[in-house]
């Protein structure tokens, strides 16, 4: 049993202790927003937060994160930070299959949690691990800064 604090709540999971938190969050707990894509951490689909910093969950083993926090995009909304990146993911319309904008989301999220007015080139280097098939990264580069300029 692994007990971890997932999106404020305390949960315990029997799964093995190897299981990635990807599958666990999805297969166990029912968090479906969290995808999964190459399995490699190659595409960051999978990104949840732990203790606010935004990981690869298809290889992070869930031993590794007991007694720690999880944030995934189902309560990403009930961060001020989180909120002002989904408001703006919607007002820039950037979501087009949709398929990794959860994962973009969150490092979008991590990345506004440490720098406050990210530039160009901190926007491509956080959010280079995030790959949308649908080449939608101008509107995300749009949506972030507009989303910093809201909590400014």
């Amino acid at each position: 049993m692994i007990n971890s604090t997932i999106n404020g709540k305390n949960t315990s999971v029997d799964v093995a202790p190897d299981t990635p938190v990807l599958w666990a969050l999805r297969d166990t707990l029912g968090l479906t927003g969290t995808k999964f894509g190459c399995g490699a951490a190659l595409c960051g689909a999978c990104t949840v937060h732990l203790n606010g910093q935004a990981i690869r969950s298809c290889i992070t083993p869930i031993s590794s994160v007991a007694g720690q926090k999880i944030t995934t995009i189902e309560a990403i909304g009930e961060d001020k930070v989180g909120k002002a990146v989904q408001a703006a993911w919607i007002k820039h319309d950037v979501a087009q299959c949709g398929y990794c904008q959860s994962g973009q989301i969150m490092s979008a999220t991590a990345l506004l949690k440490t720098k406050k007015k990210p530039s160009d080139a901190d926007i491509d280097s956080a959010m280079a691990g995030n790959i949308c098939r649908c080449g939608t990264y101008v509107r995300i580069r749009a949506a972030i800064h507009d989303a910093a300029s809201t909590l400014a």
